[in-house]
């Protein structure tokens, strides 16, 4: 079968032709129907990512498909079932074995396309927003990012939890796209962002997944007792975050990262996707992917994360 691997440490990822794998007792073989992108992937391939596996790996985070074959001690899930995976990695293959217990039955009207675009980006921002932030109905939310992979779906997710969202993102097209998810309010990368979040009355949660600068005036745009989740760096620059000064505004800095819920609450990331899956079987979420693309085309759709054209997801379909 192909796959698309960072062959050894330094050499750079490419398509490779590997056996078919074979399942353990507690694994399941999936046919992989589609496999999403996401910016973790290029810091995987410079060995960045806090969860890099160790070369030989196959690329590829997040799958669905159906489920081939099934090893000796899995008795809930069979061959024929339609699956997604939040699998860390070996999505981007025509064939994956993947533990069994990461494995979530889908609904038949989600699509294979929707679930490989749901389980990161969705499930980063229901959990953060929901479980972690607690955001409230009628409290505001600014995103920054906000037509990127996650910051898309945190409006998205931010709106159906009754916030008002202000949507911060570069260039007329992309804050069209945030407000077609439901922004409120917009604001373009290049206008002073606290000068405009504060004439609106400031933020009661910040979901930023830039970092740097635009993490800086967020922060100072953030309202007393308001909540702050620094869910990715993009712009390429860690926030050195001043304590003093939430002391005196009274704020909290939460740290979210959905892959450690996997080891020590995993339960917390089942119940989301299933939640997300049910919302988007009922309409209530519509995944936003800018490109599909074939297996063979998987270093294109990684360039257009690298070069920031993509919105929402770009989603590779082996």
């Amino acid at each position: 079968m192909q796959a698309y691997r960072i062959p050894a440490q330094g050499e750079a990822a490419r398509l490779c032709d590997i056996d078919i794998p074979t399942p353990g007792a507690s694994q399941v073989r999936v046919e992989i129907k589609a496999c999403g992108l996401n910016f973790a992937d290029l810091l995987m391939q410079k060995g960045t990512y806090q969860d890099t596996p160790t070369a030989p790996f196959t690329q590829g985070m997040e799958i669905a498909g159906i489920v081939d074959a099934a090893g000796s001690d899995v008795s809930h899930l069979k061959p024929g079932d339609r699956v997604a995976v939040y699998s860390g990695q070996g999505g981007l293959a025509e064939f994956g074995v993947f533990d069994a217990d990461r494995a979530i039955l889908l609904p038949n009207t989600v699509s294979f396309e929707q679930a490989a675009a749901i389980q990161i980006a969705y499930g980063t921002s229901h959990i953060a927003l929901a479980h972690r932030a607690h955001l409230q109905a009628g409290e505001t939310l600014l995103v920054t990012g906000a037509a990127g992979g996650v910051g898309l779906t945190a409006v998205e997710i931010g709106k159906l939890m009754g916030a008002t969202v202000i949507a911060q993102a570069r260039g007329a097209d992309k804050l069209a796209v945030a407000q077609a998810a439901g922004a409120d309010h917009l604001i373009d990368a290049s206008d002073d962002l606290r000068a405009n979040v504060k004439k609106l009355g400031g933020a009661d949660v910040v979901y930023d997944a830039i970092g740097g600068d635009v993490f800086k005036a967020a922060f100072r745009a953030t309202n007393p007792e308001g909540r702050l989740l620094p869910i990715g760096f993009a712009g390429g620059e860690v926030p050195q975050i001043p304590a003093n000064h939430l002391l005196v505004k009274n704020l909290t800095v939460i740290g979210f990262y959905i892959g450690g819920y996997l080891t020590f609450r995993p339960q917390i990331v089942r119940d989301s996707f299933d939640t997300l899956f049910r919302w988007c079987a009922e309409g209530r979420i519509k995944p936003h992917i800018s490109h599909v693309l074939p297996l063979t085309d998987a270093d294109k759709g990684l360039q257009l994360l690298r070069d920031r054209t993509a919105t929402g997801k770009v989603v590779i379909t082996p």
